[in-house]
């Protein structure tokens, strides 16, 4: 039974719920929002409706607005006109779907198959392939990544529940103002015909967002298509990318390199804390994922060690192949192991209040050392605990553990080490805030390992006081360098066990 729910537990995360949370806190592979001056990007769903499409792209062309149309490819195949006048009038024209279903709930081989479909379908009626791709209610599937060859996934910074007539028009005008700012990434509906939504409900999204054109001229702003969006955002980090650089050395050709050091660490510092802010969708992204820890947790009856804010544990029956460990002992498939979690909200606040990925490795190596002596006592109160042969943990630790007594094995191939290697870079990703930096640059290093403390060292764990360190015999040949100030640890050695 339990091995049953680890593939459900695998199915979900790796093929619905992770892609989503990667997409939407780390901006993944999708484009959610710009960085504009005056620009706002309007996008619009599940069309073209032979009601309200039309009425919209006269409202957009009163204003000399432009668009983004995300439109269902049964949609477009039946009404090949509107979707000409679409591409005709300047507006950009993306995918969302052949129908308008989960790519949840799709193989991944049916979801490209709709993709595909609808940009034969658009390509006949435009004579140009769209560029652009939305899966329906934003939600990922894992091979969504990798499936969608040259298409850019667009996601949002705002929607607004105007596919239900109950908000009315007065409501939609006053949630869309409060968020009319440079950047914005707006998802509307032009069409009422899909599953959940009221079928009159564009007709308030036209009404309201006729107001919000008007105030948005009146106040300077431009309404683009995805494609400027994007354009106009690239240009401008590059620009705030090569702007430090060009600033420093115009301050040191006027002898003012000390004050240029002061205003560039001021700067990077204020840069820093700038990108670990969180809004509030993507704190709700990572609730989610908590809560999903939890439920983790109960279905594998994982207990607390210590305070229960770092670590938490199960005794259960290994299950791979033999591994040979210290002074010809083995860990064989049926022996019992203490398999090691770290707590994700203890590895999410350290990455979020690291100065650095060094920083990041430095505390995560503390909490382990400061751990061990909880999990070696809870031996005496665990289930089985007196069969346990080893501590048992999966990790993206290369070098340096050995300093605590760890031995590292590489994880045998095949689908759990593919899956595992992507949490765990994931997982990197949310506790080191250069992530993204590190997996681009040094992904190819990043491979989980078991972790494993054979049950004598564990146990010398037990009744460690202050800092020192236990020490056995056979470890001697291990490195004394204690792991926690090794100044080669980065953040390409860390990672998080499960």
């Amino acid at each position: 039974m339990e091995y049953i729910l680890w593939i459900g537990f695998y199915f979900m995360t790796f093929y619905a719920l992770l892609p989503a949370l990667i997409s939407r806190i780390f901006g993944f592979r999708v484009f959610m929002r710009g960085k504009t001056d005056r620009e706002i990007a309007l996008t619009f769903d599940d069309g073209p409706d032979p009601l309200y499409t039309p009425q919209l792209l006269d409202l957009l062309k009163r204003y000399g607005a432009k668009g983004t149309f995300f439109l269902v490819g049964s949609h477009a195949e039946q009404y090949p006109d509107i979707v000409a006048r679409i591409h005709a009038e300047g507006h950009v024209i993306g995918i969302h779907n052949y129908v308008h279903h989960s790519n949840w709930l799709m193989r991944p081989k049916t979801v490209r198959k709709q993709i595909l479909k609808t940009s034969d379908i658009i390509k006949r009626i435009t004579g140009s392939r769209p560029d652009y791709y939305r899966p329906p209610w934003g939600i990922v599937n894992l091979f969504d990544y990798r499936r969608l060859g040259h298409l850019q996934i667009v996601l949002w910074t705002s929607i607004f529940g105007d596919w239900k007539i109950r908000v009315g028009a007065e409501k939609l005008y006053k949630r869309m103002r409060r968020k009319l700012k440079p950047g914005e990434v707006f998802v509307l509906h032009d069409c009422g015909r899909t599953f959940g939504a009221d079928e009159n409900a564009p007709a308030q999204t036209i009404e309201a967002l006729e107001r919000i054109l008007r105030d948005g001229f009146d106040e300077g702003y431009r309404f683009v298509g995805i494609d400027e969006m994007i354009a106009l955002t690239e240009r401008n980090a590059q620009a705030s990318r090569s702007l430090p650089q060009a600033s420093l050395t115009s301050q040191s050709a006027t002898g003012g390199e000390s004050r240029v050091t002061a205003e560039g660490n001021e700067t990077a510092s204020k840069a820093a804390r700038s990108a670990r802010k969180v809004g509030p969708l993507k704190k709700a992204a990572v609730a989610v994922w908590m809560l999903w820890e939890k439920l983790f947790h109960v279905t594998f009856h994982l207990q607390p060690v210590g305070d229960g804010t770092s670590f938490n544990y199960r005794v259960r029956k290994y299950s791979g192949p033999t591994v040979e460990m210290r002074d010809g002992k083995r860990l064989r498939s049926g022996d019992y192991v203490m398999e090691m979690h770290f707590e994700n909200k203890m590895l999410y606040d350290m990455g979020m209040n690291s100065r650095s990925s060094v920083h990041t490795a430095i505390r995560l190596v503390r909490e382990v050392e400061r751990g061990l002596p909880d999990l070696a006592r809870a031996l005496d109160t665990a289930r089985h605990g007196d069969k346990v042969v080893a501590l048992y943990g999966i990790s993206i630790i290369h070098r340096g553990s050995e300093g605590l007594g760890f031995q590292t094995f590489e994880l045998p191939k095949g689908v759990f080490s593919w899956m595992t290697h992507l949490y765990l870079r994931f997982m990197l990703s949310v506790i080191n805030p250069e992530g993204g930096k590190r997996l681009r640059e040094h992904g190819e290093r990043l491979t989980p390992r078991q972790i494993i403390m054979e049950r004598e060292d564990l146990l010398a764990w037990k009744e460690r006081t202050g800092k020192q360190r236990p020490s056995r015999a056979s470890r001697s040949e291990a490195a004394p360098t204690p792991l926690a100030v090794d100044p080669a640890i980065g953040g390409d050695h860390i990672g998080s066990t499960m």
